[in-house]
């Protein structure tokens, strides 16, 4: 019986995952619009709501159609595991699911989204294109750049809260959030996650005005919506990662659910305001900025956290009366073992 609900839960995750991924479209036409000072979609239906059904009608009824020379069956397949990873992606924070509750979901986070740049690589290289083999190449190289700052980042909060389950974050955010005492890790984190989602301004794998449409540009009706599906349900998933771990927040809470709205209007925001990075500038900027920072953030919560273990242990120990007895032992001790 447990087995049952929990395939229903997933079902019922998956298409609230695809609801909002439709809304989700609509809003990011109607804040762009709002920002080119210019009405978005309004026409069909009350306020242009039932747009992004019609929209996906129309793209699932078109023909498809397949490049000469492309590999068949790579290009067919990319986009729906490209979608696939993407809602799989979903189940390590427990919505309606506790069946994949587990204790590893960071661990899980990060091999989906280390296999979805390889939907991206092979749609290119599959579609016979020279543009789309580009596009996918860039894919890889910024996904081998910024992922290495990633797993640093969330291997820092591994170790600050000792665990790799999403939900432990809540605990800990009780009194404070995270983002107030870890404001410009907090930044880091956005843009690394803009770089994940293929957002502007790291939008090298489909850069229009370098590459027509990059990696998809041979697709069209049910591929292209399977591709883009993907991609809005990684910025949701995204938003909501953000907020788990710097807003924490009750998952059946209505403010998370604020929360994460505001977070993808500012994937949004950044599209409408910024302009697309210089492929090498990314390269530098993951290298050298991102890379250094995530180290030395990673160095510092090491520290702490034995800061905070050996203070424990003289508590315990009745060797310590005070906070500033600790202090001048500790210090003692550095120098001690310094000369």
């Amino acid at each position: 019986m447990e087995i049952i609900l929990s395939v229903i839960g997933s079902l019922i995750l998956v298409i609230c995952v695809l609801v909002s991924v439709a809304f989700l479209t609509l809003l990011e036409r109607k804040v762009l619009g709002y920002i080119q000072i210019r009405k978005g979609p309004n026409k069909v239906g009350l306020m242009g709501i039932p747009q992004p059904f019609c929209d996906a009608i129309k793209l699932f009824t078109k023909e498809q159609t397949y490049p000469l020379l492309s590999n068949y069956i790579s290009y067919y397949f990319s986009p729906i595991f490209s979608l696939f990873l993407s809602l799989v992606a979903w189940l390590c924070i427990p919505l309606f699911v506790k069946l994949f509750s587990f204790n590893l979901g960071l661990l899980f986070f990060l091999c989906c989204t280390s296999l979805g740049v390889y939907t991206v690589m092979v749609a290119g290289w599959s579609s016979n294109s020279n543009y789309a083999l580009l596009g996918g190449l860039r894919a890889v190289a910024q996904t081998i750049s910024y992922e290495v700052s990633m797993a640093l980042v969330l291997l820092s909060f591994v170790f600050l809260i000792g665990s790799y389950n999403i939900l432990d974050f809540f605990y800990y955010q009780k009194s404070i959030w995270f983002l107030v005492i870890l404001f410009p890790i907090s930044l880091v984190w956005f843009c690394i996650c803009l770089a994940e989602t293929n957002r502007t301004p790291f939008d090298f794998a489909e850069g229009e005005s370098e590459l027509v449409s990059g990696f998809n540009i041979e697709y069209s009706s049910g591929g292209f919506a399977l591709i883009f599906m993907a991609e809005y349900a990684s910025i949701l998933f995204m938003s909501m990662l953000f907020c788990v771990i710097f807003l924490g927040c009750d998952l059946f809470n209505v403010m998370f659910y604020v929360k994460l709205t505001f977070i993808s209007f500012m994937f949004i925001w950044a599209r409408g305001t910024l302009p697309r990075f210089r492929y090498d500038k990314l390269m530098y900027l993951a290298w050298k900025s991102f890379l250094p920072f995530s180290l030395n953030f990673l160095l510092f919560i090491i520290g702490f956290k034995l800061l905070l273990v050996c203070y424990m242990w003289l508590m315990k120990n009745s060797k310590v009366n005070s906070k500033v007895d600790f202090y001048l032992m500790f210090s003692k001790h550095m120098l001690v073992q310094a000369h």
